[in-house]
């Protein structure tokens, strides 16, 4: 029971009333340094005056003495100043006699002081009668001090309101907070923040009202440790991070966890990893998941797997399933399978939808994808999005025409949701159904997501609808400005497409661009493209340089192209190596393709009869 006072006196004694409750609540006044010698001061000033039968001395003295736990030398003074008509004493003498054990007795003075005008002993006497589960007294004597004026007794109100449901109790919180209550401010932030369904909605700041936050600041700087760390959440989301990091260095000095943990991840961001481990440390001490799990990445990626595993567990421990999945991936890692999948089963059983798509993982890659299909599925629908693609991959690799069905289905759920191969794949099937304009559409979202495949087929699409562009010669200069199909094209190109590289380079060269073209060509080939090897060797020829051309012509033809085969046994039956001509022209119609291989047979056949002649 907190302690209560003022310096009023009773009604009837006809003595005047002073303002009341000078000993507060830790509610409504933030601890300060005391001046020792100042109060031990006025201390024996008080009872000098109470010993000379000064009524208000022995109800001052007495309060002073209750707040400093000396019940038996505060109960004859305030029983004392009772008796003769002091308010504030009956109060506290009731809050003694709670102290001590007798409820009832304390509830008699409370009674007497409340009828005589105490909002405190008002307050006090309304949470007893709530404890004692009397709700209609417990109402009216709360009422009785909220209508008053006084904080506590409008937050006790509030609290027994929105107990029942009751429409007032929004009133009375609002009042309690504009009267310095901090819980009453916090609570009614949350009531506001609850207000606000969507992001942005309302006027609000990233899903948070405006009103909401002047709540959480008004309850975060009187201390309220929970407030503070709604607080920085807030302003982290903001980009306001300076003032986030000062709000949950005050609620994680308090002693709030969560709050430590938050400023772990925002030092961490910031680079200093060391100050962040050891907030993180702190909260995991004191039982927050999330920092615990924090603390086994760090150690993992500093190779310390079995410091790792320990922080792990405790995250477990501490009820957070992510504890559970991150064992799964460090044995996964370790190659401890049997230990992964037990890890990745507990978590997926207790609803984790990654670990559940893990698992899934790991029985495919076993061989059981009878066991993988129903892990899969469960993670898709918890809304996993790789879990629903990797059900495309699944039902896709079945064959089936009904497979082929529920595998788009799943791709197309995974693609909505953002991924990119979803969505690539369903690019695919659209373009194979002839819906262009569908496969246009996820084409660019995977694109846009950084698929090089996407972006190529997309080109394809874009490049399919050109008109026909003139001719240039080699070396001609270049003036037309690049379509968005090459944009596509280049984009692919750039990271490591070995096709797009391949048609980049011919659209340069189309363009007059030499350079340009041989370049793309020359990443294409030295990535293993037989197309890009072959052209280059063309381009090469073309700019005179033909035993250079004849180097990129083989490694095409070692590959596989019939043309650039052709086009050797050319070389060599101009150089008059008619034997190493008809090699490659043997390997040409081997190879072909049907012209091709038609060309070389009577280019082989010719130099067969020379040979022989």
């Amino acid at each position: 029971m907190d302690v209560m006072g003022d310096k009023a006196t009773l009604l009837e004694t006809g003595r005047f009333e002073q303002s009341a409750d000078f000993v507060q609540s830790a509610d409504l006044v933030q601890p300060s340094d005391r001046d020792e010698t100042g109060e031990a001061a006025e201390e024996a000033r008080q009872r000098l005056a109470a010993e000379a039968g000064d009524v208000e001395a022995m109800s001052v003295l007495g309060a002073m003495l209750l707040r400093r736990g000396d019940l038996d030398g505060a109960e004859n003074l305030l029983r004392a100043a009772t008796a003769a008509g002091d308010r504030a004493a009956a109060n506290n003498l009731g809050v003694l006699l709670h102290q001590r054990g007798y409820a009832d007795e304390a509830a008699g003075w409370w009674r007497i002081a409340a009828v005589a005008g105490s909002a405190a002993a008002a307050h006090a006497l309304g949470r007893h009668h709530r404890e004692k589960g009397d709700e209609p007294a417990a109402e009216y004597w709360l009422r009785q001090s909220a209508e008053q004026g006084h904080a506590l007794g409008a937050y006790a109100l509030a609290d027994l309101l929105e107990h029942r449901a009751d429409a007032g109790a929004g009133h009375w919180m609002r009042a309690a907070a504009e009267r310095g209550h901090r819980e009453a401010a916090y609570r009614l932030a949350r009531a506001l923040d609850r207000e606000v369904p969507d992001e942005g909605d309302d006027g609000s700041d990233n899903g948070v009202s405006p009103a909401a936050e002047q709540w959480y600041r008004q309850a975060a700087a009187r201390g309220h440790r929970r407030a503070a760390l709604h607080l920085g959440a807030i302003l982290e989301r903001r980009g306001e991070l300076k003032e986030a990091g000062r709000w949950y260095l005050t609620s994680a000095k308090d002693g709030e966890a969560r709050a430590a943990c938050a400023l772990g991840f925002l030092l961490r961001d910031a680079g200093d990893v060391e100050s962040a481990a050891v907030w993180w440390l702190r909260a995991a001490q004191d039982g927050d998941g999330n920092a615990a799990n924090a603390l086994g990445a760090l150690h993992a990626e500093r190779g310390e797997t079995q410091t790792a595993e320990r922080w792990y567990r405790a995250a477990m421990d501490a009820g957070d399933v992510n504890g559970a999945y991150n064992l799964g991936l460090l044995c996964a890692e370790q190659a401890r399978t049997a230990q992964a999948e037990q890890w990745y089963r507990r978590a997926a059983y207790a609803g984790h939808r990654e670990a559940a798509n893990a698992l899934a993982i790991l029985l495919l890659q076993g061989g059981d994808t009878a066991g993988a299909e129903p892990w899969f599925s469960k993670a898709a629908e918890a809304g996993s999005v790789d879990a629903a693609f990797n059900l495309g991959i699944l039902f896709a690799g079945r064959g089936t025409e009904e497979g082929a069905v529920v595998a788009l289905r799943w791709y197309e759920r995974a693609a909505a949701a953002g991924h990119t191969e979803a969505a690539l794949q369903v690019g695919i099937a659209r373009l194979r159904d002839g819906d262009e304009a569908a496969a246009e559409r996820h084409l660019r979202c995977a694109a846009g997501g950084g698929s090089a495949e996407a972006a190529y087929r997309l080109a394809t699409v874009l490049d399919a609808r050109r008109p026909p562009t003139p001719a240039h010669e080699l070396g001609e200069p270049v003036h037309s400005s690049k379509s968005e199909c090459e944009e596509w094209y280049e984009r692919a190109a750039s990271q490591g497409h070995r096709r797009a590289q391949v048609r980049v380079g011919m659209l340069a060269a189309a363009r007059g661009d030499v350079v340009g073209a041989a370049r793309w060509y020359r990443d294409a080939a030295e990535a293993g493209s037989r197309n890009g090897a072959f052209n280059l060797g063309l381009l090469l020829a073309r700019e005179g340089s033909e035993p250079e051309a004849a180097v990129w012509w083989t490694r095409a033809a070692d590959a596989g192209h019939g043309r650039a085969a052709l086009r050797l046994a050319l070389v060599y039956a101009r150089r008059g190596e008619l034997a190493e001509g008809q090699r490659w022209a043997d390997r040409a119609v081997t190879l072909g393709p049907r012209e091709v291989s038609e060309r070389a047979a009577r280019l082989r056949d010719a130099l067969r009869q020379e040979l022989s002649a």
